[in-house]
């Protein structure tokens, strides 16, 4: 094989001669390279980023939660002459380690974990598939979580759990505007002790605030329990006006007016003549 140097630097074309292996190189920086047929056998290893998605895997949680995990890794090789002779389909093996790896790093989190704290998990797999292939002539760039699937029943259940917890929030948030409007209210009602007449005008704004909407109905507010005070010290008053006042008896009717009212039109009042004495 003849090389002219015109090859892109990320192709390192190995070349080894099998089945002793007694003669192994590297061909990027030699303008010649030698193979014999039948006995050398050349391998293109590239020395760019390769992409690997990891397949799903089902996972149980430290907290005993079923879900499936999928992940992607990537890794360039950096060594050739390792990624060669070192291990046979580097590809496949660092697929391989890398699910065990992710079924082990996640196994070690909670459910809670693994949802939000998907930056610590990357880099702990990361490292471990790192330190895994360096003997392999191989390094992992990144790894990344890519999908997490929960089972139906947990979702429903955190479903629950988020609209609780943002009930939660809601009632706090009432209980706080309650204090805060109680204690408005407080200061508001000793600022209208101090002026009656603040009081009054608040009474003027409601009826505005009534007539708005064109109700039929219209309130005059007033304060209830002066109203009652006042109430009670009018009958208080009329009271004892009532006993001071001596009682005043009707004039009684004269005789004439009783006998007439006895005996209209000066005939007795039956077939049967009835005299009464008035003067007894």
């Amino acid at each position: 094989m003849i090389d002219d140097g015109s090859r892109p630097s990320y192709m390192d074309p190995t070349a080894a001669r099998t089945p002793s292996s007694t003669a192994l190189q590297s061909t990027t920086q030699q303008p010649w390279t030698v193979i014999i047929p039948v006995i050398d056998v050349l391998h293109r290893v590239s020395l760019r980023i390769i992409t690997m998605p990891i397949q799903s895997q089902g996972i149980i949680t430290r907290d005993n939660v079923s879900v499936d995990v999928s992940a992607v890794a990537y890794y360039r090789v950096v060594d050739p002459v390792k990624s060669v002779v070192a291990i046979e389909n580097v590809g496949a093996a660092i697929n391989q380690i890398a699910q065990t790896t992710l079924r082990k790093v996640v196994g070690q989190h909670t459910l809670d974990e693994t949802l939000s704290e998907t930056d610590r998990i990357n880099a702990n797999i990361r490292e471990i598939l790192d330190v895994a292939t360096e003997d392999w002539g191989v390094v992992v760039t990144l790894v990344e979580l890519k999908d997490i699937q929960l089972p139906d029943s947990m979702k429903r259940a955190m479903a629950r759990q988020a609209e609780a917890e943002r009930e939660k929030r809601a009632k706090i948030i009432a209980a706080e505007g309650e204090a805060m409007a109680a204690d408005a209210l407080g200061t508001a009602a000793d600022i209208m002790m101090a002026h009656p007449l603040a009081l009054q005008l608040r009474n003027l704004q409601s009826l505005v605030e009534i007539g708005v909407d064109k109700n039929t109905t219209v309130v005059f507010p007033a304060p209830l329990m002066s109203t009652i005070g006042e109430l009670g010290a009018f009958l208080t008053r009329e009271a004892t006006a009532a006993r001071a006042t001596p009682a005043v008896l009707p004039p009684a009717p004269a005789p004439e007016a009783a006998a007439a009212e006895l005996v209209p039109n000066g005939k007795p009042l039956g077939s049967t003549s009835t005299y009464f004495d008035l003067k007894k």
